[in-house]
């Protein structure tokens, strides 16, 4: 049987992950040039936390999508179209995972243990190293800048499907969906 929409358990992990990685993005930008602080500290742990969890989350939404077939794309889309979805949906997938394992073996090598929720202390990958763990900042970085360029094509294509090509790319991943399977 061909799956014509997103289960609502597909529907909750993506728009769950969606305003977590938003969260993150915005928190990240925003306290990245504070000067130090308490509350700059206090923000670093949030964002350490959420980034924990986005990981986890990301696990459970790639366990959910391994196990349930995804809506086929239009069959009137052109073959290279589809192949820069299917490429595009790989490299946000690969980000949700490599960024934060960067941020995670960043704050290893800068010395600064992540304590999920400040309750469970997650093990350094790395020892403390000033410049791997600058290094690893950069990289941190870089990949949120690509990460935001790939959202804002996901976003883009979303849209052109829904404006221009009038399909139901969109609104099949919509919440509160008639059509759900």
């Amino acid at each position: 049987m061909e799956v014509k929409n997103y289960t609502a358990t597909a529907k909750a992990l993506h728009w769950l992950m969606a305003i977590l990685l938003f969260g993150l993005l915005a928190l990240g930008f925003y306290m990245h040039d504070l000067p130090l602080s308490p509350d700059k500290l206090q923000l670093y742990s949030w964002h350490k936390w959420a980034g924990v969890s986005a990981f986890l989350l990301v696990l459970v939404r790639l366990a959910w999508r391994i196990t349930h077939r995804p809506p086929a794309l239009p069959a009137g889309m052109a073959k290279p179209l589809q192949l820069a979805a299917h490429a595009g949906h790989l490299v946000l997938y690969v980000l949700m995972i490599a960024i934060p394992l960067s941020g995670w073996l960043m704050s290893s090598a800068k010395g600064f243990q992540t304590v999920w929720f400040g309750i469970l202390p997650i093990p350094d990958l790395l020892g403390k190293n000033k410049e791997l763990g600058d290094l690893l900042q950069s990289v941190h970085m870089s990949l949120n800048l690509l990460f935001v360029a790939v959202i804002v094509g996901h976003i883009g294509a979303a849209l052109k499907h829904h404006f221009i090509d009038k399909d139901d790319i969109l609104t099949r991943m919509l919440p509160r969906n008639a059509k759900e399977n």
